[in-house]
């Protein structure tokens, strides 16, 4: 069965932490395929709020 497991995180380091915690609990080979994307949005501060995020995609 393929599953997925999704990862968000405002900290990269956060987000790296994560995926490599989880990919140690499965097989080299039960690894699909990992998506990453980064959104960035301005507050009307300026301030700038980062979403780093990632899906893996593996067989159970």
């Amino acid at each position: 069965m393929v599953q997925v497991k999704i990862f968000d995180y405002e900290h990269e380091k956060d987000l790296e932490e994560e995926v490599n915690r989880f990919l140690t609990k499965i097989d080299e080979g039960q690894l699909i395929d990992i998506k990453f994307d980064v959104e960035a949005q301005v507050e009307g501060n300026g301030e700038q709020i980062y979403c780093f995020s990632a899906m893996i995609i593996y067989r159970k």
